[in-house]
């Protein structure tokens, strides 16, 4: 009797990794995205980018369309259960960078480089006080009203700099440096000058 002949292209499509994620796949998605946004506040980038990260360490062989299709899930699983949103990290992010000195330039860049679009991150730091953020740097760092010595010309030209290096422009910088201790308290307690 003679043996059934195998075709090729049975084997060769056997061999070829599936689109398809497995069972274990989407489970283990769902598992590392429940851990990961119960730990802290994520984007959708953030979250999709460790996910599959992560998947092609965990899985070996997996390809392109199952990666793509496990990070989907997880970011699904995430909107579903209310734990991923990209407007509630922008505004606590954007709290958080005026509160630690950082100018509207300044947060709205970081949020675009954490996956935030840019109409979002745009309206997340409508509202930012940059005069209050420069004032919580010069405190943050101990010049402009806040020095304990006079500045000789070396340190004025550093502490300027620094405000340009935050992301303020020249006008700020100035004013705050330019600012008494008495002046610097009233704007950060909300009675501007």
């Amino acid at each position: 009797m003679r043996e059934p002949e195998i075709d090729e292209r049975e084997t060769d499509d056997e061999a070829e990794p599936s689109h398809v994620p497995t069972p274990r796949m989407l489970s283990w998605a769902r598992n590392s995205a429940a851990y990961r946004l119960g730990k802290r506040m994520h984007t959708e980038k953030q979250l999709s980018d460790a996910i599959a990260r992560k998947a092609r360490e965990k899985f070996a062989e997996i390809s392109d369309e199952q990666v793509a299709a496990l990070s989907a899930f997880a970011v699904t699983f995430g909107y579903d259960n209310k734990a991923l949103d990209d407007v509630a990290y922008a505004d606590v992010a954007t709290r958080s960078g005026q509160s630690s000195g950082r100018s509207k330039r300044a947060i709205a860049q970081r949020l675009v480089v954490k996956g935030i679009d840019r109409e979002t991150a745009t309206a997340a730091v409508e509202d930012v006080d940059d005069l209050k953020a420069a004032i919580i740097l010069a405190r943050k760092r101990a010049f402009g009203p806040f020095r304990k010595e006079p500045p000789d010309e070396k340190r004025k030209i550093k502490e300027l700099s620094a405000f340009g290096r935050s992301g303020f422009g020249f006008d700020i910088g100035r004013r705050v440096y330019d600012m008494t201790r008495d002046e610097a308290d009233a704007v950060l307690s909300g009675n501007e000058i």
